[in-house]
């Protein structure tokens, strides 16, 4: 415990240090450690009642899997609190800014900071800083660390969680592998690595060259390649046609069998350059979950962005003394951020359904309280 308070004095000595070196003022510094401090306060309570509820729903499957304990905690846990963390930093940044903004009202605090001359406008100043802070940490940490740290959760869900391997259960799947081939399936099994009734196009141009049909191909592991089963031909050189026929032939199709195991969340483990590679691939094939994959590379820029327009209401909501007193402004903040949650969650299965656009679903949200914001904004000073 003594080693942990002297650190945390030390990091107090550099942050101030630092804020005094860049022209923060004294009442800069104590609102910015205000507002990091509930911060990371808000952080480890929400994320100690998210745990508890996560082992209450998963304790069935960690006894039935006699998942081992460390596996539960290096590998499971460690890697779910940071992932959650920054998922839903945007909101744990607004319960804060509510939390002890609130306080400063309620102490009347805010009111003394406004009767010294520091404007409405100069007091957001230091809360910007912390928003600032708090976005450039998140979009860093979701789109180039949190990656990694899923791919070991991912793992541990599928082992453990899930207890069953992933089926692929699309029919009639048609994907274009590379420009000009296109490969159609009437459907895959997993199990068996296999297609069945299989076709695939070749076109240059615009025009069809080579059609090849076998009744199911099947991964040969030893030679990286498909085998095709009672396969026939069809070559076609303008006007002239060959037909070609054989009980099995292996091709290089550049899919492989990985591609038909994947879940949707997988996109998660990926950072921001695999994720617009895999992207654009899956447009090329013309995957089924496209939209899910977008809203995803889309979620990484919106939310960070997102914690500027809460801090602002955050503290346009808390900063005036009410009769109720703390509470209220919490009541009204928890209210404002759930709504906020639910309508992101329907505009994203809106994009989903194909109904909207994903950059404009995940965007949707983030404009509307914008204009919240700017609303309270302009009228709380008055």
């Amino acid at each position: 415990m003594k080693s942990i308070k002297s650190i945390l004095q030390k990091w107090l000595v550099q942050f101030n240090e630092f804020t005094y070196k860049i022209g923060f003022k004294q009442i800069d510094r104590y609102i910015l450690k205000k507002f990091l401090g509930t911060f990371v306060y808000s952080i480890i309570l929400v994320m100690s009642v998210a745990i508890v509820f996560d082992v209450a729903e998963k304790i069935d499957d960690f006894v039935e899997t006699k998942t081992p304990m460390q596996a539960i905690i290096f590998d499971y846990y460690l890697n779910f609190i940071p992932y959650f963390t920054i998922l839903f930093s945007h909101l744990f940044t607004f319960i804060s800014v509510v939390f002890f903004t609130s306080k400063l009202a309620y102490r009347t605090e805010i009111i003394a900071i406004l009767s010294s001359g520091v404007s409405y406008k100069r007091m957001l100043v230091p809360y910007m800083w912390g928003a600032t802070f708090i976005a450039i940490m998140s979009y860093l940490l979701m789109n180039f660390v949190i990656p990694n740290a899923n791919k070991v959760r991912l793992e541990f869900e599928d082992r453990y969680i899930h207890n069953s391997p992933f089926q692929y259960n699309q029919r009639n799947i048609h994907k274009q592998v590379r420009p000009g081939m296109v490969i159609y399936m009437e459907s895959y099994s997993n199990s068996a690595n296999t297609g069945y009734k299989v076709s695939i196009e070749n076109f240059e141009n615009g025009t069809l060259k080579s059609k090849l049909m076998g009744d199911f191909m099947t991964w040969d592991s030893t030679k990286s390649k498909w085998t095709i089963r009672n396969y026939y031909i069809r070559t076609i050189d303008s006007l002239n046609e060959k037909i070609t026929k054989g009980k099995a032939i292996d091709t290089t199709l550049y899919i492989y069998p990985g591609d038909f195991k994947r879940r949707v969340n997988v996109v998660e483990s990926m950072d921001l350059f695999e994720l617009n590679a895999f992207i654009e691939e899956q447009e090329l094939q013309g995957g089924e979950n496209i939209e899910a994959y977008q809203i995803e590379r889309y979620k990484r820029v919106s939310l960070p962005f997102s914690t500027y327009i809460l801090t602002i209401i955050g503290v346009c909501v808390s900063s005036r003394k009410t009769r109720g007193g703390t509470g209220v402004h919490i009541g009204i903040g928890m209210g404002l951020c759930f709504s906020y949650i639910v309508f992101m969650q329907f505009s994203q299965q809106f994009a989903i359904s194909g109904s909207l656009s994903p950059l404009l679903a995940v965007w949707l949200p983030n404009i509307i309280y914008a204009i919240i914001a700017y609303w309270f904004y302009r009228k709380v000073p008055k």
